[in-house]
């Protein structure tokens, strides 16, 4: 049986290595390329974001009453995320490479951190507090 530590931290892997191809596409000055791998990690992101936010912190903050612990801190890191790919998204329209790079070196030290804070503590948090559910939890999010 599969797990949210497995199932999210194999999903942090794929977009970590879109987001690398990106960044090496846009360093090069191959803009095709690099847009195309931007919007791919732009998209995959997203999707990660919206498994954990409709999916399993509800779920996780139904079955342990916390609502103001690790999962309000994930949502905010995810609008400071979300507002750093918008920006590297505009960097890429205008072909400002130094702008992209610049945004890409920060938001990899905010997802780092952050993806080390969700497998290192708030996955296996959620494994134990949903192993009852685990099933269910999963296929909701495959289904988002």
């Amino acid at each position: 049986m599969h797990t949210i530590s497995q199932v999210l931290g194999d999903d942090h892997q794929r977009c970590d290595s879109l987001f690398a191809e990106a960044e090496t596409a846009v360093a090069q000055g191959d803009w095709l390329t690099g847009e195309s791998a931007f919007n791919a990690f732009h998209d995959a992101l997203e999707h990660h974001f919206r498994m954990e936010e409709e999916v399993m912190f509800p779920e996780y903050e139904a079955r342990t009453g916390q609502t103001m612990g690790p999962t309000r801190v994930m949502r905010m890191e995810h609008g400071q995320m979300r507002q750093l790919k918008e920006d590297m998204a505009t960097a890429i329209t205008a072909r400002d490479r130094d702008r992209y790079l610049g945004l890409s070196e920060t938001l990899l030290i905010v997802m780092q951190q952050h993806n080390a804070k969700e497998e290192q503590m708030l996955y296996p948090m959620a494994d134990r507090a949903l192993q009852d559910s685990m099933e269910q939890v999963l296929s909701q999010m495959d289904a988002v």
